[in-house]
C-alpha cells in the first residue's frame, strides 16, 4: 500500500540542500551553515550560508527556504532579495526541497542561485568568483500520491494554451472555455497549473496571458512533434519545391506545414533541408505528394495529429497551409538540428509584430 511521505520542514530543507550544495564545492573550498537562531532575530533571512575560498577570502550568503516554490513565488523571492539584505539577487541563495525546471529557469533568470533537497544545485558569487552547477532529481520524490503532478500535455492543454497564445484579451472562464472548446473543468486545471507557474495573472475574476513566450516554453515541455503524433518518414524524390507544388494542387485535403518552411513566412532564417507537415490523413498526403516511403535519407515527415487543434487558426502562404505562429514555434523549440534557433528568430519577430499574429 502506498504511503504519503513526510513533509520536509524548512529547516530540513536548509540542512539537506546545504549539504547537498557543500558536497560539490570545488577541492579547498569549505562552507559552514549558520542556522536562524544564530543569525539573530533582527535578520530577515532564514539561514546564512559561509563559504571560504581556498584563499582564505570568504563570502557569507543569507538564505531564503521554503518547503515548495512555484514559478509565480519567483518575483516576490527576487523583489524582496535586495530590500531583506541589501545585496544584489547573485547574492542570496534560494532553497527548497525540490525546484522544478521551471522554477530553476526562472531563479536563474531573476539573478538568484538556488539549492535544492534532491541535489539540484546552481550557486554564482562574484567574490569570491565561484560557480558551481549541479543536477539532482527531475521530480519531486515527496509529492503525495493524492496529488498528481501538473502538466500541459494533452488536448485540453494544448486547446487552452493555443487559445492564450493566440487571442490578445484578458478572459473570462467562461469565455476562455468558449473559445478553447475545452471542458470547463480542464480549462479551470490548465489555468490553476499556468497561475502556480507565473504564467498568467489573475485579475479579479478576469485571467491574463501578457508572457505568451514563457507559456509557449514550458508547452514545449510536453508537447513535441515527433513524440505527441503518429509520424511517418518519407522521400520526396524531386525535392521540397516540387512538393510544396504539389501541395498548391491539393486544397482539398487537410494539412498544415510546419517547422522551418512555414517559419520562412514570417522570419526567414535558412533554406529548408526538409519538410513537416501535419496531415489529417499521411496515406493520402503522400499519394497526393508522390512520397515514397523510407527510413534513410528523408526529406519529409508527415505527422497524424492525436488532437485537431494543430490546424486551428492555419492560414493559406503562397498557395499551401502553414500552421499557426504559436503552433510553428512550440514545433522548432522541439526539433532538431536549427530548429530552436529558428524557434528564438520567430518568437523575435512575434514580439516585435503581435497585433499582425495576435488576434
Amino acid at each position: 500500500m502506498a504511503t504519503t511521505p513526510t513533509p520536509m520542514p524548512e529547516a530540513e530543507v536548509v540542512r539537506e540542500a546545504t549539504r547537498r550544495l557543500l558536497e560539490v564545492l570545488p577541492p579547498s573550498w569549505s562552507g559552514e551553515l549558520v542556522a536562524q537562531s544564530a543569525v539573530g532575530a533582527l535578520r530577515r533571512n532564514d539561514a546564512e550560508l559561509t563559504v571560504r575560498a581556498p584563499s582564505g577570502v570568504a563570502a557569507t550568503i543569507p538564505i531564503e527556504a521554503k518547503r515548495i516554490i512555484e514559478g509565480r513565488d519567483v518575483a516576490t523571492i527576487a523583489e524582496g532579495a535586495g530590500s531583506q539584505t541589501g545585496l544584489p539577487g547573485s547574492d542570496l541563495i534560494v532553497m527548497a526541497r525540490y525546484l522544478p525546471a521551471t522554477v530553476r529557469d526562472r531563479l536563474t533568470d531573476a539573478g538568484l542561485s538556488w539549492a535544492d533537497a534532491t541535489g539540484n544545485v546552481r550557486v554564482s558569487l562574484t567574490w569570491p568568483g565561484l560557480f558551481i552547477f549541479n543536477r539532482g532529481a527531475d521530480s519531486d520524490p515527496w509529492r503525495g500520491p493524492g496529488r498528481p503532478k501538473g502538466t500541459l500535455k494533452g488536448e485540453p492543454a494544448a486547446k487552452v494554451v493555443r487559445a492564450l497564445i493566440d487571442f490578445d484579451r484578458d478572459w473570462s472562464m467562461r469565455d476562455l472555455v468558449e473559445a478553447s472548446r475545452a471542458s470547463t473543468g480542464a480549462t479551470y486545471r490548465v489555468i490553476e497549473f499556468l497561475d502556480e507557474e507565473g504564467l498568467v495573472e489573475r485579475i479579479n475574476s478576469r485571467v491574463v496571458a501578457r508572457d505568451w513566450q514563457s507559456i509557449l516554453r514550458r508547452w514545449s515541455a510536453d508537447y513535441s512533434f515527433t513524440r505527441t503524433n503518429q509520424t511517418s518518414k518519407w522521400i520526396a524524390p524531386r525535392g521540397i519545391d516540387d512538393v510544396l507544388a504539389r501541395a498548391r494542387e491539393t486544397s482539398d485535403l487537410r494539412y498544415a506545414i510546419t517547422s522551418t518552411v512555414a517559419a520562412s513566412r514570417w522570419a526567414p532564417y535558412a533554406p529548408p533541408r526538409s519538410l513537416m507537415v501535419y496531415a489529417e490523413s499521411a496515406a493520402e498526403i503522400a499519394d497526393a505528394w508522390g512520397l515514397r516511403t523510407a527510413e534513410g535519407g528523408t526529406n519529409v515527415v508527415l505527422a497524424q495529429p492525436n488532437y485537431d487543434v494543430v490546424f486551428e487558426r492555419a492560414e493559406a502562404w503562397d498557395g499551401v497551409t502553414i500552421a499557426a505562429p504559436s503552433q510553428v514555434v512550440v514545433d522548432l523549440l522541439t526539433g532538431p538540428g536549427r530548429n530552436p534557433s529558428e524557434a528564438e528568430e520567430l518568437i523575435n519577430w512575434m514580439s516585435r509584430n503581435e497585433p499582425v499574429w495576435r488576434r
